[in-house]
């Protein structure tokens, strides 16, 4: 062996374990969603899936998947572990553990020295060599622990924590569902969306879409039977206008959207999917849209909201809601309302609708606006939902007068409220 040391450096360079690319992008893309308010879904059609192979395409999007839905739950194994539980873990180190443990926990067909090892490995990669002692020890220890048995009796934080939410919300959801209720939304939200079976698969030329945004567009459609004029005024990413172009072929369709990003993404798809199909597009926001537009005998006002409902599908929602968000939702969804119900023509009507499972964001602003707003009228969504071929109990799907979707229960897709209102004159 030579002075320098060489050979050793040899040896060690040549036991150094080789991070799989599906890790690599997986611990890139959680590292941005934790540090910035990028989200899941446009990172993982972003530059770090770019020259992925199909498989390792596939594990990253289980990984980072994964871990968001999980993180709560699996912050809540790991803690109990780490030599001082209370200190916050530098932002690569915590990454490189929620990887290891998920693949450890919940991805049988990974090899758990592979798991273990490579997330030591990313630690070490990522700018902290010292952690990776503690990384190897913790998911070590994990192994060890085996799983945690459900109590007889648990408390509404110790559901949550198991299911990866936050309690806040999921007491929330006992005040307003009942306990039963909440547990199954959690549950769903805790895996990986399945297919719905509300409707009949197999027709190539539908937009594929949950059953939760898919009913919400048919409800939509089916509301007016013959509209001239119809206005989809936060209309990105393009399913359910996709669904209204369909249904009424020979309508003046109007889709807008405030984010020109999101508007140009729309038209691509709309020309893949959807070629030919006669949709003007605009962008803007939905209080402002000029005079000169006239009226619509059609509206869904589908706006943006907490995505309360679409928690499996949009994970990193859970690790960034508060309730005061609530609040500056509702606000803003009251004046888009408004402002889109001023625009209908008599007999018109129009379906306000949201992914949320708050009350706040739901009947209360439909309330509010009717309210201060004279010569409208909220419609039984019973009558609309008749027209609609659906399968299963169709009174499952309402509450009141209202439709009203709670994942989990009783329901494969996403959550979903909506309204139907009409202009009497």
């Amino acid at each position: 062996m030579r002075k320098d040391g060489s050979r050793k450096g040899a040896v060690a360079a040549k036991s150094k374990v080789t991070i799989s690319a599906a890790r690599v992008a997986a611990f890139a893309i959680l590292e941005q969603v934790e540090n910035s308010t990028a989200h899941s879904d446009d990172l993982l059609h972003g530059p770090a899936m770019v020259g992925l192979s199909q498989a390792d395409r596939n594990l990253a999007m289980t990984l980072v998947l994964g871990v968001l839905r999980q993180q709560i739950a699996l912050d809540a194994r790991l803690r109990p572990l780490l030599q001082r539980p209370e200190s916050k873990l530098a932002s690569p180190v915590a990454t490189a553990l929620r990887i290891g443990a998920f693949q450890l926990l919940h991805l049988d067909r990974i090899p758990a020295h592979a798991a273990l090892s490579e997330s030591v490995e990313l630690a070490r990669e990522n700018g902290h060599p010292h952690a990776a002692g503690m990384v190897n020890a913790v998911l070590r220890g994990l192994t060890r622990a085996g799983a945690p048995r459900k109590p007889l009796v648990e408390s509404t934080a110790a559901m949550a924590e198991r299911l990866g939410h936050p309690a806040w919300l999921v007491e929330r959801w006992m005040k307003y569902y009942g306990h039963a209720a909440a547990e199954k939304i959690a549950e769903y939200g805790a895996k990986e969306p399945g297919e719905g079976d509300l409707f009949e698969r197999g027709e190539e030329d539908e937009p594929r879409m949950d059953d939760g945004s898919r009913l919400v567009a048919e409800l939509t459609a089916a509301s007016v039977e013959a509209p001239k004029k119809i206005w989809d005024c936060c209309a990105a990413p393009g399913g359910k206008t996709m669904v209204l172009a369909a249904r009424h072929p020979t309508a003046e369709l109007l889709a807008t959207d405030v984010s020109g990003r999101r508007l140009r993404a729309m038209e691509t798809r709309l020309l893949r999917e959807m070629p030919g199909v006669k949709v003007r597009t605009l962008e803007t926001d939905a209080t402002k849209l000029t005079e000169s537009e006239g009226e619509f005998d059609l509206i869904l006002c589908d706006v943006p909201c907490s995505g309360t409902g679409t928690l499996a599908r949009n994970p990193e929602i859970r690790l960034r809601l508060e309730s005061a968000d609530l609040a500056k939702q509702a606000k803003r969804q009251r004046e888009i309302l408004a402002a889109a119900a001023k625009r209908l023509a008599p007999r018109g009507r129009l379906v306000y609708s949201t992914c949320s499972l708050e009350p706040e964001e739901n009947e209360a602003v439909v309330d509010a606006v009717l309210e201060k707003m004279s010569g409208f009228e909220r419609i039984d969504v019973g009558t609309v939902l008749r027209k609609i071929e659906l399968r299963g109990d169709k009174s499952e799907l309402m509450h009141e007068e209202n439709l009203r979707t709670l994942p989990g229960v009783g329901f494969k897709g996403d959550g979903f409220f909506a309204a139907v209102i009409e202009r009497r004159n």
